[in-house]
């Protein structure tokens, strides 16, 4: 009987053990996956600053300035006020006389220098969006490893989970090979005691 005790001590002990090996494996996994998910959270966290030369500053200013409702109704409110006065005034005192060539100029002026201005903007904006969607697959990728991670605990889990049943399960069956040795032995002691 005390054989028994000692083996099932024993057992108690290393299945403890076992635990104990298990819960230090999923901290070194969890340990592991913050190490790999740290560089990420970095490049979130902190994106790296933008610099802007005075070219780019004036570019954004004068895109987001000529994209607005005040430049159309400014622009339009200047070009009604040089239509009427060139057709209202005296024909001596008139700057750009009717088919108003300057104003034609003037236009084709503008429409020529905004729109450069308005595609570096663009173009701009456009490294912006290709920030944007690198921190967008960022944090997929970190939701990835967290994913890998919590499937490799999950795993883990399992594996110690079987082993831990299978050799349950053989430590059982040795204890009742042990316990049915000694009943045999008990059942032929009786015999002989009766027998005697």
């Amino acid at each position: 009987m005390e054989k028994l005790d000692k083996v099932k001590n024993k057992d108690i002990l290393d299945m403890e053990n076992q635990n104990d090996e298990t819960l230090n494996k999923l901290h070194e996994i969890v340990k592991k996956s913050f190490e790999e998910e740290q560089l990420i959270v970095d490049n979130l966290l902190h994106p790296p600053k933008e610099t802007l030369s005075q070219g780019q500053l004036i570019s954004d200013k004068v895109a987001r300035f000529g994209g607005s409702w005040s430049f159309i109704i400014l622009f339009s409110g200047i070009l009604i006020i040089w239509l009427i006065y060139n057709s209202l005034v005296a024909k001596q005192d008139q700057f750009d006389p009717y088919p108003f060539i300057l104003m034609n100029l003037v236009l084709s002026c503008i429409a020529a220098l905004q729109a450069p201005i308005i595609m570096m903007s663009q173009n701009r904006q456009e490294e912006k969006d290709r920030q944007r969607a690198e921190n967008d697959y960022m944090v997929n990728l970190k939701a990835e490893l967290e994913i890998r991670s919590l499937h490799k605990k999950i795993d883990m889990l399992l594996q110690e989970e079987i082993k831990q049943l299978f050799e349950s399960q053989v430590t059982h069956l040795k204890l009742l090979k042990q316990m049915s040795d000694h009943i045999d032995k008990l059942e032929k002691e009786i015999k002989n005691r009766y027998q005697q």
